[in-house]
């Protein structure tokens, strides 16, 4: 760890390098608030993952997740942020108040770390369904979000998998683009609310499939099926579809925040605004936004993060 670090307080560390930490360190670094980013494992977070992104203001002919947030990271450091691809494993939090209220972030190479306030933008995993194949087609044939890819299947046939609130919701979506939609469900009904299950029955072009368990991917450079089989009576299924979406749930990244910083049922951090139960941490992005999920709702949340971060240390630490 670089001498510019080590036996440093800082007013704040930022833990996660996606759109809401890097949004983050660039009003913290334009407020000349000392701060230092660290992007864990995953450096730029799931967007990395996404070919091209074409619902992100500014970018007319569409942008990779890659080169997105590599303009993210460099916009940041022009600026001043500190970015360090180590990951934070624990957070002490001091309780005392106001004065030298001094929180401490434990890395992962031992190493700790004294600050004023904390953003964390940790981010969520999507669930995924550990089956054949799965890992090798994701961006080729395997999404997580149609509203940033369901474009790209414009009259073709597709899949969404799972029951809920999000699938309902995709499914609707993407009614509106492709040719077929097809509601693969492991259950014997939908999770969805009744309001979505009235909306989604009601589609033309999409069709439900109760009690199937998607066992397996085809395709090697590209999905060309998924084999599914009923649960119910054992049979197998084949349908064949250019793109399946993923509606099965997201793993906020959240185990560094136990057992002090309050998470809701899903495990999501619970904010008002950005701000936790804890004073002086802050969450942006994913790790508490269990409804939009969007790059842009991401940077948005980084952006009043840093803002409440700013306040905090003005009128609260001395």
């Amino acid at each position: 760890m670089s001498s510019r670090v080590l036996g440093k307080i800082f007013d704040c560390i930022i833990i996660g390098g996606g759109p809401a930490g890097y949004t983050a360190a660039i009003y913290l670094a334009r407020a000349e608030i000392k701060h230092i980013l660290f992007t864990g494992f995953q450096p730029g977070g799931q967007l990395i993952s996404t070919k091209k992104i074409e619902n992100y203001p500014g970018f007319k002919d569409g942008i990779s997740g890659y080169n997105l947030m590599e303009s993210f990271k460099a916009q940041s450091e022009k600026f001043g942020t500190q970015v360090k691809y180590n990951s934070v494993v624990k957070i002490k939090i001091n309780r005392k108040p106001k004065v030298m209220n001094m929180h401490e972030t434990v890395l992962d190479n031992s190493l700790k770390i004294k600050t004023k306030a904390i953003i964390i933008a940790t981010g969520a995993n999507t669930r995924y369904l550990n089956i054949e194949n799965e890992k090798k087609l994701i961006g080729k044939g395997l999404y997580t979000c149609a509203n940033c890819d369901g474009y790209f299947f414009k009259e073709k046939k597709v899949a969404v998998i799972g029951g809920g609130d999000k699938a309902a919701e995709e499914s609707i979506y993407l009614s509106n683009i492709c040719k077929k939609v097809y509601i693969i469900i492991r259950d014997n009904k939908m999770k969805a609310s009744k309001i979505l299950q009235k909306k989604v029955v009601n589609i033309n072009n999409v069709e439900i499939f109760y009690n199937h368990k998607v066992r397996k991917l085809i395709g090697k450079q590209k999905l060309q099926a998924i084999y599914c089989k009923n649960r119910t009576n054992n049979r197998t299924y084949l349908f064949h579809v250019e793109a399946i979406f993923l509606a099965i749930g997201q793993i906020p990244n959240t185990l560094i925040c136990k057992p002090n910083i309050k998470l809701d049922k899903d495990g999501y951090i619970i904010t008002k605004s950005t701000i936790t139960n804890i004073p002086g941490i802050f969450a942006a992005g994913d790790v508490q936004d269990s409804s939009y999920r969007q790059a842009i709702t991401s940077a948005a949340s980084g952006c009043i993060s840093a803002i409440e971060v700013e306040k905090y240390l003005i009128t609260e630490v001395e």
